[in-house]
């Protein structure tokens, strides 16, 4: 089933060409209300027991349905699964789209989404496959941060697991006119905005106070949106010496070492860099802090 809401040229070419070439195929033809209520319109004409995603000028392997569909069958308290992908076309693809890239084909299970959750989206929306009722019973909401980004942080939220099949089953398309790029609720402070939401009404829920490691730009940002939900840090943990003896927002700066007769509170990491990240993870677990529990890592 296409939704051909006349949002794009490249949608109107897919919907004439599926429609022409096998009638298995359903195009919905609608006025041009924008992606939300684009995806409100084709969930309800969906009668199976799943629903997959995938935008009109992407493609997918062969066997992307079948392997998805086989992983929510064995896993029932799976309520969704992504899948591994491959940015094209290659010449022009920016450096941080790459390293995107990278990152998601590195989450290969359950558990890493669910830690990984607050660094970027974890899965690409795209290539979910999704139980029919979570997904009608979820729907999509219009907060004007990515409405992608918030079904998966909504259903971790609400105690779902999403797993990942670990092949790259989806080509992702990429270029200028994407909505992640021309969109203003894909801008990175609104996507920001999205992270400190989910993180004051879930980690933080019962905090006014966290420990914040980092304070580079990542970590600036993600502390100014938390300010806007009265979350605000009780320590800065910094490696630059220089910045010891200094305060940050009330916030004295300590070294990591001292973090271990802060035992108890919450911590939030916030660096930008997958290798410093993993190794404050392993610091932080040496320390007895528990991912998930006393800290996340929030990029």
């Amino acid at each position: 089933m296409i939704v051909d809401d006349g949002s794009t040229d490249t949608t109107r070419e897919c919907a004439r060409e599926f429609a022409g070439r096998d009638d298995r195929f359903v195009v919905i033809s609608t006025p041009h209300q924008g992606l939300i209520a684009a995806l409100h319109t084709g969930l309800a004409q969906c009668a199976g027991d799943f629903v997959a995603r995938m935008d009109a000028d992407d493609l997918m392997h062969r066997d992307r349905l079948a392997a998805q569909t086989a992983a929510l069958v064995a896993a029932p308290d799976l309520v969704a699964v992504g899948c591994h992908v491959r940015l094209f076309p290659r010449a022009h693809l920016r450096d941080g789209m790459r390293s995107y890239e990278r990152w998601l084909n590195r989450i290969d299970s359950a558990a890493r989404v669910r830690a990984d959750a607050f660094i970027e989206c974890p899965v690409v929306h795209p290539s979910l496959l999704i139980r029919r009722p979570t997904l009608a019973a979820f729907g999509y909401r219009d907060q004007h941060w990515p409405e992608d980004y918030d079904l998966v942080l909504r259903l971790l939220a609400a105690g779902h697991e999403i797993g990942v099949v670990p092949r790259r089953l989806l080509s992702w398309r990429d270029g200028p006119s994407r909505r992640t790029r021309t969109h203003p609720s894909y801008r990175l402070e609104r996507i920001t905005a999205c992270k400190a939401a989910f993180l004051a009404q879930g980690f933080l829920a019962e905090r006014d106070r966290f420990v914040l490691w980092g304070y580079g730009e990542t970590g600036r940002t993600l502390c100014r949106a938390l300010g806007e939900h009265g979350k605000r840090p009780s320590h800065v943990v910094e490696v630059h010496r220089g910045r010891l003896g200094n305060t940050i927002h009330g916030a004295p700066v300590i070294m990591p070492e001292e973090l271990s007769r802060l035992r108890g509170s919450r911590v939030i990491v916030s660096v930008a860099g997958e290798r410093p990240r993993e190794q404050i993870r392993t610091a932080l677990q040496t320390m007895g802090f528990r991912e998930l529990r006393d800290f996340v890592c929030a990029a």
